[in-house]
This record gives C-alpha cells, sequence and structure tokens, in this order.
C-alpha cells in the first residue's frame, strides 16, 4: 500500500499543488464505488524521543502546567442526545470535525490535565488520522471503526486504546442510552498506553494579540445540519459556546468555550465510503494553506493557516503576515468547509 508521502509527491511533481489526501470512512459504513484514496501516515512504530527536552510553556495551552504529560485524543460524540457531554472542559485542544449527514463531532485533545471522564465516547473517522500525526504518536481514545477501517488505524501513528482494545477503562452510564452512554477514565486509557508521545510544537503561538481585529460579540460557524455559536464573555475573558442555539453546557457544570476559537475554513471532500444510510462521510483536507477567522479577546481577526504536512503543526499569522498569538488556555479549532456549508 502506497504511503501517504509517495501518493503527495507524485501529486506535486504532476501538478505543483498542495497536499491533498483522501481517506476511507468509519464506524457502521459501507463501501462505496468511489475511487480509491489514498491512506493516512503510517506509524513509524517509534516513540518520541526520550532526550527532548520539556517545553519552557505548554505548546497547545501557552500555560505551565503538565509540560511533560502524555497526549491523549479522544472522540465525542457532539449532537443533541449527548448533550451535556463530560470532560470537554478539561481539554488543551477541541476540535469540530463535520460528519455524515452533515452533523459534527468533537476530537478532545488532552496533555495539561485530564478530566475524571470523558464522554459520550464515539468512532473515528477518517479525518482524524490526518489532524493526529502532528502530535508524534498520541494515544487515541474512541469506540471503534468499521472492519475496512482498521488497517488504516494499524498503520496510524497513534496508540490504538479503543473500547476495543482497551474495554477496561471504559463504562456505560445508566441514565444514557446506547450509543451515547460510552464513557471512559482517562488516566486509565493512558496505563494502556504507557509510550503515547509527549506535547511537542504543532504551531500555535500564544503572547499579546496583535494589531487590529474587529470588535466583536458573537459568531457563529455553520455545518448543513448543525450550528455552533461562540458568544465574548467579558467577565470569564473567554468564548461561550451554545449548539444549535442553546446554551453549550459542561456535564461538570458552567458553559463550554475557549480563551481562543479558531475558524478554519478547509476543503470538505467525499470520502470513498459511506455509512448505512448512504451518507458518504466527510474528508476534511488539514494540509495545504487557507483563510481562518481567530476569536480572541472579544475580537475577530482575519488570519491564515499553513500546514506543510501532516507531521507538521497548522501555524496562523495575520493578513499582514505576522504570527497571530493565541489567548493562553483552551483552543478550540473549529473546521468549516472553504466555502458555504457542504455535504459531499
Amino acid at each position: 500500500m502506497r504511503s501517504v508521502w509517495d501518493s503527495t509527491a507524485r501529486r506535486r511533481a504532476a501538478a505543483g499543488a498542495g497536499v491533498l489526501v483522501l481517506g476511507a470512512a468509519l464506524p457502521a459504513c459501507s463501501g462505496s464505488d468511489g475511487p480509491e484514496a489514498a491512506p493516512p501516515p503510517k506509524s513509524t512504530g517509534a516513540p518520541q524521543e526520550s532526550g527532548t527536552p520539556a517545553p519552557a510553556t505548554h505548546p497547545f495551552t501557552g500555560g505551565a502546567k503538565g509540560l511533560g504529560n502524555p497526549v491523549l485524543a479522544v472522540k465525542i460524540e457532539n449532537t443533541r442526545p449527548a448533550l451535556p457531554q463530560s470532560g470537554v472542559s478539561a481539554a488543551d485542544i477541541v476540535y469540530v470535525e463535520q460528519v455524515e449527514g452533515g452533523e459534527t463531532r468533537l476530537m478532545a485533545v488532552y496533555s495539561s490535565k485530564l478530566p475524571k471522564k470523558v464522554g459520550p465516547v464515539r468512532s473515528a473517522r477518517i479525518s482524524d488520522l490526518h489532524i493526529l500525526p502532528q502530535f508524534g504518536r498520541p494515544a487515541f481514545a474512541f469506540s471503534g471503526v468499521q472492519s475496512k477501517m482498521k488497517k488504516y488505524i494499524r498503520k496510524a501513528p497513534v496508540y490504538d486504546i479503543s473500547q476495543e482494545s482497551a474495554g477496561g477503562a471504559y463504562f456505560r452510564a445508566s441514565d444514557r442510552r446506547i450509543p451515547y452512554n460510552l464513557y471512559a477514565d482517562p488516566k486509565n486509557l493512558l496505563k494502556r498506553a504507557p509510550k503515547a508521545a509527549k506535547p511537542r510544537d504543532i504551531g500555535f503561538r500564544f503572547g499579546d494579540a496583535p494589531d487590529g481585529g474587529k470588535p466583536t460579540k458573537a459568531f457563529t460557524a455553520r455545518w448543513p445540519a448543525a450550528t455552533m455559536g461562540f458568544t465574548w464573555s467579558p467577565k470569564q475573558k473567554r468564548w461561550l459556546a451554545s449548539w444549535g442555539g442553546s446554551p453549550d453546557r459542561a456535564a461538570e457544570g458552567g458553559r463550554l468555550g475557549g480563551r481562543t476559537v479558531v475558524v478554519q475554513y478547509a476543503k470538505t471532500t467525499r470520502s470513498k465510503f459511506h455509512d448505512f444510510l448512504g451518507s458518504y462521510t466527510p474528508l476534511i483536507h488539514t494540509t495545504g494553506t487557507g483563510r481562518a477567522v481567530v476569536l480572541r479577546d472579544g475580537k475577530a481577526y482575519d488570519a491564515k493557516w499553513s500546514r506543510p504536512s501532516e507531521s507538521k503543526g497548522t501555524t496562523y499569522a495575520t493578513a499582514d503576515g505576522k504570527p497571530m498569538n493565541f489567548a493562553p488556555g483552551q483552543v478550540w479549532v473549529v473546521l468549516v468547509n472553504d466555502g458555504k456549508p457542504y455535504t459531499p
């Protein structure tokens, strides 16, 4: 099977274009007649070098805590039956990704601290395997994938701590219905991945806000069947999240939201698989370059994002090319189609 790097090299040689990686789909999905897709990067099987010194500040939050803690990524449901979710408010980074039917799902990334429980845990998507290589080889928790997806998980640079391989770290909540009742203990999950990568530079920069920016009270991100809003709270000095027009509350109490929200416009295309309803699994192209809107300190900044390859992080710059600093604290990366909301 060809590697993504071989595929990329051929594309660049032929077209001089950026990386366009296509993938497979997910749980409860059946194969379509779509074009063959290049797989995500293969794992080298090697953990991060033990001699790498811990960074001065945490590269995910800009803070001083958990500098040497391992990296854990967890897939979390983001539809109405799953609300309120557990553990999201403790994440360093929260990715919002489009899935089948125009809905969204979260991928929460932890390192500086861990919640007591996280969930509802749901299944992985092929876009996850194209986002995660920038973290090295993190631990990856999810409820499962369809059989055709398993080979991609095995070859990806992640430690598979799914329900299938680390079942003892998962449990069912009695007050939720299947499939929205699966939760996990993050500490127990990481015991199953003792060599998970430590935090490293993924392109984020923290510091004083750049000049400019447009005073903004609220911003709404849209997908074909979902919306998420972010409203600036001067009192809490962060953006408070809403889902479908209603406050997006944490199971632990309070509102979800972050100090910085990155609305990243990325090309969304159809992968070669679809679910049992016939809805195709979207593939979000997170390498290359594109536009973004960065929300911090009550302002919106027009920005540009750049990610040269899947092993590299994503950098953000202002319209005039200066680094787009984030406010220290939790970061939300909200991935929306580059154009109108689109169901591939």
